[in-house]
């Protein structure tokens, strides 16, 4: 555990408009930066206490100090809260000095919080990356954390519209032609998102919502030529995507924006020969700054404790058969680098 300093200051001249423009409404700028940078904030009127690790406390200070200025000449944002903190981000700010803050989510069903470290990890990963991967076993919460964070922005209004994307991509098994319009042949690949929304908001609430178009749930192949911004997008099953799609969904992210990409690398569904587009961005991606990678085992399976011994049971059939080769089959795709 790294150690603690604290710092107090007062920011001049005591203005009450421009504390009210710096703070943002129900104190969301200060939020903000106390996840990204690791940071406790409080203040009485103008005066400020941060504390937290020296060096990201001396970065909270300066950076506070700069918005005070702006926010005599200008209208502060959470967008501009945001690319202040990325700049930071940028400079070599953020490092690992910095401990992580417990993320609470607030939606209909209650509070949720993450349940051991490595989906408390997840969630101040999305609170504090623009791009996040949840990388890991069925039953871990990767898709079901990164919808409600998603929820709990669309009610806050950081964010206008939630968009959530699946690959197409059939389970082994070959469904022939599906009949209805485009929404109902889709559906049934979507079906695990709309359950989390109903779960989170109501079913009645999602309807609406979903006629509004402020939420959009759509295949991966049709997110081509979009820029999404002011937008909440999770790309779940990410998996079964190619290079070229998973390429193709990540540039799509514009101003505002907050993507999670959710997946599980031992149930791959495309062509035997065909290298999955998630295990290319472990590979491409894992060193960019800005860009979270959180890996779930089977130890953070939140599900009947059997999904996490058959999970066990699976891996080590996989690691036998990478020992021998992949005599039997050859087609044994390789255990997910953790």
């Amino acid at each position: 555990m790294s150690s603690r300093t604290t710092s107090e200051f007062a920011l001049e001249p005591a203005e009450a408009e421009r504390l009210a423009n710096l703070n943002g409404p129900f104190d969301g700028h200060l939020r903000m930066i106390e996840l990204r940078l690791g940071v406790e904030i409080a203040n009485r009127g103008n005066v400020f206490r941060i504390v937290g690790p020296p060096l990201a406390v001396n970065k909270a200070e300066r950076l506070l100090r700069d918005l005070w200025r702006d926010a005599a000449e200008e209208t502060l944002s959470e967008p501009a809260i945001h690319l202040r903190l990325t700049e930071i981000d940028a400079d070599g700010v953020a490092n690992d000095d910095v401990e992580p803050q417990e993320v609470s989510i607030r939606v209909k069903r209650g509070t949720i919080r993450g349940r051991g470290a490595n989906q408390a990890k997840y969630l101040h990963a999305i609170a504090t990356h623009d791009i996040n991967f949840g990388i890991g076993p069925a039953g871990t919460g990767k898709t079901f954390l990164a919808v409600a964070s998603a929820v709990e922005a669309l009610n806050d209004a950081r964010v206008q519209r939630l968009i959530l994307v699946r690959p197409a991509v059939e389970a082994g098994e070959k469904l022939g032609f599906l009949p209805g319009d485009l929404t109902q042949k889709v559906d049934p690949y979507l079906r695990p998102l709309y359950d989390a929304l109903y779960e989170m908001l109501g079913v009645e609430k999602v309807v609406k919502l979903l006629e509004k178009n402020v939420i959009e749930i759509a295949p991966l192949a049709y997110m081509r030529g979009r820029t999404l911004n002011d937008a909440y997008v999770i790309l779940d099953e990410a998996q079964n995507t190619t290079i070229e799609q998973m390429k193709m969904f990540l540039t799509r992210i514009g101003y505002g924006s907050t993507a999670v990409v959710t997946g599980d690398l031992t149930q791959i569904d495309l062509p035997k020969h065909q290298k999955s587009g998630l295990r290319d961005a472990l590979d491409v991606l894992r060193d960019v700054n800005g860009i979270s990678f959180t890996f779930f085992e089977s130890r953070d399976v939140v599900r009947h404790p059997l999904v996490a011994r058959i999970v066990n049971a699976y891996d080590a059939r996989d690691a036998r058969d990478n020992r021998d080769g992949n005599a039997d089959t050859g087609d044994a795709r390789p255990a997910p680098s953790t």
